[in-house]
């Protein structure tokens, strides 16, 4: 399937909705997708996948993003894959936001004529516009409004009037999205008023005074202060304040401290606002000679009032009179004299009121001062009043303004809106202005003249306005038409229509219903939900889909004809549900049924969900959707199959469609049987019992009733009692006529409308209890083995039983000579009617009688009657005696024997068998043979002739095959030997041919000589030419031949018995030109490890022959070069010295003339030391552990047995065993019961002792005595004695061997001591009548003791009881304080002298494993066969000397071999000599290796040091996939840690690496590092549970004592360890990681336990200064890879320039030429079948040298000539030993590291040191791997 096919949804998502949501908000990015296999959907945010955040959730529809944020805007992805392919489908999503407006301030009030400024705040995006409402108007700026801003945020209202009062609204808009704030202003008439003021008064001077005013307005209005018309300045006279209370209240005063005669007068206090002013004056006199303030002369406006104040100072006066012209005033009723002196003018007129006044006072009688002031009236403007008429678009307009009265010079100004109008072609005004008159004239009315004009005539009285209104009348346009639109319904929608005009048009809207043409439009009735917005647009607050249809925008205002625009109004469905049942109901496992039913815009999705999770039907298949469409409306029905109790929840579905979604919420109640009650006993008694209950859940149906159903236990429920019908209400009964001592069952049901409950969880019930009266049944015995018999019985009757039977003792005696007729008791528990047990440790083949006795808790019944049995026949413990064999024939041998002790046969003899195999020169074993017979004699025939046999002998019973006699040896015949096994022959020179050949196959003898028969046909000689060779030569030249002439060549050899078969015939032509032949031959090679091998390659031609060998590789040859392990002599002969098992391979070796070429393939196979075996632990028993194991790879060589060692856990006593080659198990016997036992198993073959297994640890079954705590400790007790029930000691599974009792009365000091010999009951006598004693008893077994101790108390003389001894003080206390005082003393000296043996102990066994380490030093010597004063020639080839330290090596080697080991002493301690450069160059090494194998082989491209085969190179583990011998590795792994650098000084915790000392530059250095280990979790998953894996900390700590006892401390301080690289394989893969660690990191830290990888670091040498103190040090062994290991190092190390030789450029991994190829691939399939391969005396092989010259060279002084074979093995000895340390003699500084030695049986090998490494002049080499 092609699986995306709705996946465009959120693409159109996208298309169809805003991709701009704002914040707070959720949304659902919808992406839907299906195909098969079902898809896997991702989602991606800006190319990343979505952190985890709980808002975005992923559901089956989409990603709904909840709570959204600005941060979740960028792109989003949905990624779709299945097996099939992929998709992707994206979109941006913008997240905004939302609008929020503030309006400040709020709710002003203030008062006329004030400034006003509102401010609107809007936070969200920047992309907004403001528009400002007054009374749901928009404002339009005029002389008191205007829009300030850069946004239009700012509102200022300049001398506010009356009808500014009102709500003011700021809307922002921002695509769709709008935002207001209102605020609320009432305007008040604000002008001020005095509300508080002073009155007039009369001080003396200096006497301080204050006045107050006080003033309301609105605003709060500002008060000022005048003396006489004068301001007051604040001084440090006058000292003035004010401010302003809560309530707008103004408060001012002015403080006189100390007055004088000046500062009395008229003090006027004047409080003005933006709305006017208000004043209030008072006179304050000061007392003093009053005289009168000069006064300014005032100007009068005409028409107005004007005040003339007397500015009289000084008190007393008499009066103030004021004069005009002589005449005293008033005079008129426009003048008023007030009593202060102020005159008043009223309306003043110019010609009457002009002129100069005089204010005359009266200070004393007839005394009067006078003072004048001038008074001039200045008459305003008169403005005529004017109309100003309504006009049209494109007419003229005139108006005047004509000043009918006021002083010139008049100035007239004109004003729009209260701006002054500047005339001139941008305002379209023109203006003409004359003396009194000027008039404005419009040339073409526009709108923009709309407005208020004012006419402004001012001069120096006054300044006078007149306002009127021009109205340009415009009709009505559209500015926005409306356009077919769609809305959702359920929605907000607006239908756009805004239209101008002047007066501003009125919009109606009209509806027609219907969405073909329009048929009657009818107005749109304006209600709550519909409203016309102030622009003119429709407002449809709640979308219905009547709504739908046609509409009409119109619009008039009285000017021109009206206008009209239609639109078609769409209105989308959302998907919303329109049916599901609220609530419903199912029966448990019955199919139900929910529907929904949506519409909407089509297509519909209908999402399910339980709860909040989605159901997905196709993961889940308890649940099935269906969708069916019906008209315009979808049903889904949900379908659960079955219902299931969970199901009780919220079910809801979910309708979607790109316009909306719809939710229909459904409760389920799922009803089914109710849950069983939870039952419990309250009172059990002997015939009743109480029983009460809990009901928990009723299976949403109320409960009915409850069923009680009980029976005896061992009756089925077909024979139950009942008690039915109980109420519901109730919650216990009692249960009533039980028998005592059974057991009963007892369940409960409970009853809802629906059905009954599952049965109560059963109770059981016991009555009492009695001992059983009979005893069990069916006893019956059956030998299982020959040391156990089976038990099995029934239990006694029913009816006998008289309560649970707890367990069974069972008694067995030995019924035979010698017995003592004593029951031995072993217990168990019951298990059931029928029991079975097994005795174990039982004697071989022996009659036993058994007893069984039954208990309860009440105690134990009779026993049953004695039954014998006699144990299974076991095999032969001892072989057969006096074994003999004898050779009669070259294929037949006698063997003849003695039958073995009758005891040791362990039942009836059956026979004999006879077991044989041969063993070949070449070491290895051939098939294993056996005869059986019943004699003591048999004949073997059909032998292999003159062949050495083992042979051994072994009887056997029933049981099987008993133990093998002494390998005895035999060797068979002579007889006539087997034909050559290959012959050639080739032209030497044009009269003469040499012949070569292979020795027979089957030479069945000692070869004496071999005859060569040479004929020719044609030559009329009838007989052929013979000729003899000695056995030791296997080539001979035949001379005096004709050129030209064709020779028959065939040859055979000759033992003592005669002249064996003749080989094929050759056919041969002397010549004189002689192409390139090899006399060698082919075939395969092998040989141990460790040892040197010659491939002979002879050749012949004219001219002389060029000799190349190559070796194999996985599709190439490479060349073989010679260096300090390989060596091409001058005959051919290539010299492989210590061969590993990586030199394995074919080797090709091509000789090529002119003339042509010749070609041999040999195959050398080395054999190295076996695998180590898998070894577990199968079964155990109380005597003994049965093992098995899986050997592992035997290294090419058969494997010829297993060595296994064992020991008790807590000691080193290891013992031997030596087992066949053929077992894969075998059982250790006549083990301690109960005992932890220690195994290890090693295989050897013919190159030596493989690595040992793990050791693993096992136990026989059994353990120390108890107890049985239902067991009564005394039987009985009077006032002298007391019986003890030992009947009560659970033997655990092994014999109890002693029992002894410790008793004494409380309060003593002295112990009485008793050793039991009955097992069943013992009596304490002669005790103390009503004394408390205390009993300490002591039980052993093989497996421990067990402990029970206890008090009791003799009776009285007369039987009766005492009390328990009191605390009061007796004589027992001295001997408790006594007690007391030495404990601590006595722990003290016992833990000292307990420390002083565990160390001796420790030392003991160190100094153990040195004499071990010693003994096989010494050992290895020996079997190396050489003396420490035999002068070495060439490199050092010494032993290497493994310490055996479980699970960890002491490695120590001495190149010039193992010095003399002190008695004490692990390590040959280094002089100075030694080290000194001017003597002959010495190694010494020493170092430490962790095992830790990779798991598989094949886990990655990584190099694997963890290799168990020694002496093998790094090889990579691709190449060992394609190796001849693939091994598995089995073992645990380690982790390392470095502790902290404090600890630099060499401690007893130090591994080190490899080390070796260099003298051929002077440079000695060193490095070290120190370490902990631990053993981790054991990865060998197939191991038995019982199996643990030694304690590492013991074993560091044995390899730490080797160390310090080495004093290697001074030689590991100066080195500086860096780890470089590490490499972490992933055993599932063969990916790696690559990672560098600073030299303070933790080991730890590069890789955990559970990770097998390796480490690679570098060694630094030490510091100059530390030279002198480190004479005695070792420099690291450098490793480089020779050509061989490069070509199978991997890419990651071929980069690295210590891997490739010095001057080394071009690849040393050359492919194989494709003639080369060729020639191989016949050469396999040549000896592809050969058999078994033969192997001799090495002291026989010689290399075969041919010169150039043909045989020439063989001469003399070539000595004996032999012909080699096609398998060559090299076993030690001395003269192999010689040949290999002198052929290498010239080049003594590349000297070959040897592996390790493996002739040691239980040595191991080091996984981290077998590895080729080579000196280079300079400094050492740079890296090592750590694994």
């Amino acid at each position: 399937y092609s699986f995306i096919n709705v996946m465009y949804l959120l693409n159109h998502y996208f298309e169809v909705r805003p991709n701009r949501v704002y914040a707070g908000q959720s949304i659902e990015l919808p992406c839907i997708a299906g195909g098969y296999p079902s898809p896997t959907v991702r989602w991606l945010k800006d190319g990343r996948p979505l952190p985890s955040d709980a808002r975005w959730t992923r559901r089956l529809t989409g990603l709904t993003i909840s709570d959204l944020r600005q941060e979740d805007s960028g792109s989003y992805a949905c990624e779709v894959t299945n097996s099939f392919g992929s998709k992707e489908v994206s979109g941006q999503l913008h997240v905004i936001d939302p609008l929020l407006v503030t309006l400040s301030p709020k709710n002003l009030k203030t008062g006329i004529s004030s400034t006003l400024f509102f401010t609107c705040t809007v936070e969200g995006s920047p992309e907004y516009t403001i528009n400002w409402y007054s009374n749901t108007e928009p404002i339009v700026p005029d002389q008191h409004i205007s829009i300030q801003g850069q946004h239009n945020d700012t509102l200022q209202i300049t001398a506010a009037q009356k009808f500014h009062s009102g709500a003011y609204q700021c809307f922002a808009s921002r695509k769709g999205h709008t935002a207001q704030d209102f605020s609320i202003i009432l305007l008040e008439d604000g002008t001020p008023r005095i509300v508080s003021s002073f009155s007039e008064r009369v001080v003396n001077p200096g006497e301080p005074f204050s006045l107050m005013c006080a003033a309301k307005g609105a605003p709060p209005p500002s008060i000022t202060w005048t003396l006489d018309d004068e301001p007051v300045v604040r001084d440090s006279t006058y000292k003035t304040s004010q401010y302003t209370l809560s309530d707008g209240l103004t408060v001012s005063h002015v403080n006189v401290s100390s007055p004088l005669i000046r500062d009395g007068g008229v003090y006027r206090c004047v409080a003005r606002n933006s709305a006017g002013s208000a004043e209030y004056q008072a006179r304050i006199n000061v007392r003093g000679p009053p005289r009168i303030r000069p006064m300014r002369d005032i100007t009068a406006v005409a028409g107005r009032n004007t005040y003339i104040t007397c500015r009289v100072i000084g008190y007393p006066y008499y009066s103030i009179k004021w004069l005009k012209d002589g005449m005293q005033l008033p005079d008129n009723h426009r003048q008023v004299l007030f009593e202060n002196g102020t005159l008043r003018l009223t309306d003043v007129q110019k010609g009457a009121d002009e002129g100069t006044y005089l204010c005359s006072v009266l200070i004393q009688p007839q005394v009067s001062i006078n003072q004048t002031v001038h008074v001039t009236v200045k008459v305003p403007p008169l403005i005529q009043p004017f109309d100003i008429p309504s006009t049209s678009v494109g007419k003229l307009m005139y108006i005047a303004c004509v000043v009918s009265s006021g002083d010139m010079p008049i100035r007239i100004t004109w004003h729009k809106d209260g701006q002054l109008i500047v005339p001139g072609s941008a305002s379209g005004v023109a203006i003409e202005t004359k003396e009194f008159m000027s008039s404005l004239q419009i040339s073409k009315v526009t709108l923009k003249h709309n407005g208020n004009y004012t006419c402004i005539a001012s001069n120096a009285a006054a300044t006078v306005s007149w306002e009127r209104q021009l109205i340009v009348t415009v009709p009505p346009r559209f500015v926005v038409q409306p356009n077919n639109q769609d809305c959702i319904y359920g929605k907000a929608g607006v239908l756009n229509c805004s239209v101008e005009g002047y007066p501003p048009p009125k919009v109606m809207w009209k509806h027609a219903k219907g969405v073909g043409n329009p048929q009657q439009y009818h107005p749109v009735p304006l209600t709550g939900r519909i409203q016309i917005m102030s622009n003119g647009s429709l407002l449809i607050r709640h979308v219905l889909e009547d709504d739908r249809g046609y509409y009409l925008c119109q619009a008039s205002n009285g000017v021109g004809s009206d206008i009209s625009k239609s639109m078609i109004l769409t209105v989308k469905i959302p998907a919303m549900i329109t049916s599901h049942p609220n609530t419903t109901m199912a029966r448990k496992g019955q199919t139900k049924e929910l529907n929904c039913t949506a519409r909407g815009e089509q297509p519909i999705i209908i999402r399910w969900e339980r709860g909040d999770t989605v159901i997905d039907a196709e993961r889940n298949p308890r649940y099935s959707i269906t969708i069916n469409k019906k008209g315009d409306e979808v049903i889904s029905t949900l379908k659960l199959n079955p219902a299931e109790r969970g199901d009780s929840v919220f079910f809801s579905c979910h309708a979607i469609n790109s316009y909306g979604e719809g939710r229909g919420l459904i409760q389920l109640t799922v009803q089914e049987p109710p849950d069983p009650p939870e039952l419990e006993v309250r009172e059990v008694k002997d015939r009743s019992m109480n029983l009460r209950w809990i009901q928990r859940f009723d299976g949403n149906s109320i409960i009915t009733s409850y069923d009680i159903e009980y029976k005896n236990k061992s009756d089925s429920w077909d024979h139950m009692y009942t008690t039915r019908n109980i109420s519901p209400t109730n919650n216990q009964a009692n249960i009533v006529e039980l028998h005592p001592a059974c057991v009963y069952s007892i369940r409960m049901y409970s009853y809802n409308k629906i059905g009954r409950s599952l049965p109560s969880k059963e109770l059981t019930i016991s009555t009492e209890e009695a001992p059983p009266d009979g005893p069990p049944m069916d006893v019956i015995l059956q030998p299982m083995t020959s040391q156990s018999i089976r038990v099995t019985w029934r239990a006694p009757k029913k009816e006998l039983q008289n309560g649970v039977i707890r367990g069974y003792q069972i008694g067995y005696r030995e019924n035979g000579p010698g017995s003592n007729g004593q029951y031995s008791i072993v217990e168990m528990k019951a298990t059931g009617d029928s029991e079975v047990y097994t005795l174990d440790n039982l004697k071989k083949f022996a009659q036993y009688g058994v007893v069984v006795q039954a208990f309860n808790r009440a105690g134990t019944g009779p026993s049953s009657t004695e039954i014998n049995a006699t144990t299974l026949e076991d095999v032969p413990s001892e072989p057969p005696q006096n074994v003999r064999a004898i050779s009669v024939t070259s294929d037949e041998a006698v063997i003849t024997w003695a039958e073995p002790p009758r005891l040791t046969l362990h039942g009836v003899l059956k026979g004999y068998r006879v077991v044989f195999w041969s063993l070949f020169p070449d070491g290895e074993w051939g098939e294993m043979q056996n005869i059986t017979t019943t004699r003591e004699q048999v004949e073997l025939r059909g032998l292999e002739k003159f062949t050495n046999y083992s042979v051994q002998v072994l009887a056997y019973t029933q049981a099987g095959d008993g133990v093998r006699s002494n390998v005895l040896y035999i060797q068979t015949r002579e007889d006539l030997p087997g034909p050559p096994a290959g012959i050639k022959a080739v032209p030497s020179s044009p009269s003469s041919v040499v012949v070569s050949w292979l020795p027979p196959h089957k030479p069945n003898g000692v070869i004496r000589k071999y005859t060569i028969y040479c004929s020719s046909p044609g030559s009329g000689q009838p007989a052929p030419s013979e000729y003899e060779a000695n056995p030791e030569m296997l080539f001979y030249r035949i001379t005096h031949l004709s050129r030209g002439k064709q020779y028959h060549i065939w040859a055979a050899a000759v033992t003592t018995a005669g002249r064996g078969n003749i080989s094929s015939k050759v056919i041969v032509e002397p010549a004189g030109k002689v192409p390139a032949k090899i006399l060698s031959f082919g075939g395969t090679v092998t040989t141990p490890w460790m040892k040197e091998v010659r491939l002979p390659c002879s050749s012949v031609g004219e001219p002389a022959p060029t000799i190349k060998w190559t070796k194999d590789s996985d599709d190439s040859a490479i060349p073989v070069t010679a260096d300090s392990q390989k060596q091409i002599l001058s005959n051919g002969t290539l010299v492989l010295r210590s061969v590993k098992a990586e030199d394995s391979g074919y080797y090709t070796c091509t000789a090529t003339n002119t003339l042509g070429f010749d070609t041999i393939i040999v195959n050398l196979v080395v054999q190295v030391p076996p695998d180590q075996p898998r070894l577990t632990v199968s079964t155990t028993s109380t005597s003994s552990i049965t093992l098995a194991w899986i050997p592992g790879d035997n290294g090419g060589s058969s494997i010829r047995g297993f060595v296994l060692q064992y020991s008790v856990d807590n000691t080193e006593e290891w013992r031997d065993v030596f087992i066949s080659s053929s077992e894969r198990s075998f059982r250790l016997d006549n083990l301690r019961c109960g005992t932890w036992y220690k195994v290890k198993l090693a295989a050897k073959n013919s190159v030596g002792s493989g690595r040992i297994s793990e050791i693993i640890e096992a136990k026989t079954h059994g353990r120390e005595p108890v107890f049985n705590k239902d067991q009564p400790l005394l039987t009985h007790i009077n006032s002298t004695h007391a019986g003890l029930n030992l009947q009560g000691w659970t033997s655990g599974g092994c014999p109890i061997t002693d029992m002894m009792l410790d008793f004494r009365p409380k309060g003593t000091w002295a112990w009485q001591s008793l050793k039991a010999n009955s097992t069943t009951q013992l009596f304490l006598s002669e005790l103390r009548e009503a004394t408390w004693y205390e009993l300490k008893m002591k039980a052993c077994n093989s497996a421990g003791c067990g402990n029970q101790s206890s008090q009791f108390a003799t009776t009285d003389y007369d039987g009766s009881t005492i009390p328990p001894i009191k605390s009061a003080r007796g004589e027992g206390d001295d001997v408790k304080k006594l007690f007391s005082i030495g404990s601590p003393v006595i722990l003290v000296t016992l833990g000292v002298a307990l420390l002083f043996i565990i160390r001796k102990k420790r030392k003991e066994k160190r100094l153990k494993r040195l004499r071990d380490a010693k003994s096989l030093a010494e050992m290895l010597i020996s079997k190396n066969n050489r003396s420490i004063d035999t002068p070495v020639k060439g490199p050092p080839q010494g032993p290497r000397l493994h310490i055996d330290i479980p699970r960890v090596q002491l490695l120590i080697e001495d190149k010039e071999g193992i010095k003399q080991i002190g008695e004490d002493k692990a390590a040959v301690p280094v002089t100075d000599t030694e080290f000194s450069q001017s003597v002959n160059s010495q190694n010494f090494c020493t170092g430490v290796s962790l095992h830790h194998q990779a798991l598989i082989q094949n886990s990655g491209p990584l190099i694997d040091m963890s290799d168990i085969r020694p002496g093998t190179n790094p090889v990579s583990r691709k190449s060992i996939k394609s190796a001849h011998s693939s091994r598995n590795r089995y073992s645990s792994q380690w982790t390392l840690s470095r502790p902290s650098q404090s600890q630099s000084t060499a401690s007893a915790r130090t591994l080190t690496s490899d080390w070796r000392t260099m003298g051929s530059h002077g440079i000695t250095a060193t490095e070290s590092d120190s370490y902990s280990a631990s053993l981790s979790q054991d990865t060998d998953k197939g191991r038995n549970s019982m199996v643990s894996t030694e304690s590492a900390s013991s074993t560091y700590e044995e390899l730490a004592r080797a160390y310090e006892h080495a004093k290697l401390e001074e030689h590991l301080q100066h080195a500086k360890f860096t780890i470089t690289e590490c490499f972490i394989s992933d055993s599932s893969s063969d990916q790696m990681t690559t990672g560098t660690n600073d030299p303070a990191d933790s080991m730890t830290s590069l890789s955990t336990p559970s990770e097998p990888g390796i480490c690679r670091f570098t060694a630094s040498p030490p510091k100059p200064q530390d030279y002198d103190r480190g004479k005695n040090v070792a420099v690291p062994i450098p490793h480089r890879a020779n050509k061989s290991e490069f070509c199978n190092l991997p890419l990651y190390m071929k980069t690295d320039p210590f891997f490739r030789k010095q001057g080394e450029l071009h690849d040393p991994c050359p492919a194989v030429p494709p003639r080369e190829a060729s020639i191989r691939s016949l050469t396999q399939r040549a000896y592809h079948t050969q058999g078994r391969h033969k192997t001799l005396d090495p002291s026989k092989q010689q290399a075969l040298t041919l010169g150039h010259s043909g045989l020439g060279s063989l001469g003399v002084n070539s000595g004996t000539a032999t012909l080699p074979q096609r398998t060559l093995t090299m076993p030690s000895s001395n003269t192999a030993a010689t040949a290999s340390t002198s052929s290498t003699g010239s080049n003594p500084t590349n000297s070959n590291k040897v592996g390790g030695s493996r002739d040691s049986l239980l040595e191991s090998s080091s996984s981290a040191l077998g590895r080729l490494q080579k000196q280079s002049a300079g400094a050492y080499s740079k890296s090592y791997t750590l694994v």
